[in-house]
């Protein structure tokens, strides 16, 4: 991300997965921003380190102000929150309320089984196949930023006409 000059916009914690990988952007000379929920900072869970960080109320101020100081979205290996960030994302670029690239590093093939469901969603007509194919899904991290980067804007909104209107 540093090399490719990318900034990293995410929920401003020191641990785990996402705390390292701010680690790793700031040693590599990148930008860091954090958004991170008051009550997340009281329990010193913020990155003191980083370039930047914002302390918001709530979850759901910290991923509206996420929404809106990225530039895409990635989904890294990760547990119910991280699914409940990707998913919330998706659905907001579904009905055009964000119009960013999203993807999903697909670490060890982690995410194939939700993979297979979301594919399944489209043959079974719960979900249009435009709305599945703006995700970009990528093994390297490298591969995945190249993707996002040349991706053309998603979707312009739930309702198009590429399916039967029964969706």
């Amino acid at each position: 991300m540093a090399e490719a000059n990318f900034r990293l916009v995410y929920g401003g914690g020191n641990v785990g997965l996402m705390g390292i990988l701010a680690d790793s952007v700031l040693d590599a000379g990148g930008s860091v921003v954090g958004v991170i929920p008051r009550f997340l900072a009281n329990k010193e869970l913020a990155h003191q380190g980083i370039t930047e960080i914002h302390e918001v109320e709530t979850m759901h101020e910290r991923k509206s102000l996420m929404m809106k100081l990225a530039d895409a979205f990635i989904a890294l290996p990760g547990g119910l929150g991280t699914l409940e960030e990707f998913f919330e994302v998706w659905t907001w670029i579904q009905l055009g309320l964000v119009q960013k690239p999203i993807g999903i590093l697909n670490v060890e093939n982690l995410f194939d089984p939700l993979l297979q469901l979301m594919e399944s969603l489209v043959e079974q007509r719960f979900m249009k196949k435009a709305h599945h194919d703006v995700l970009v899904v990528a093994k390297s991290p490298r591969e995945l930023l190249n993707q996002l980067w040349n991706r053309e804007t998603p979707i312009e909104g739930k309702w198009l006409e590429d399916t039967p209107s029964k969706v």
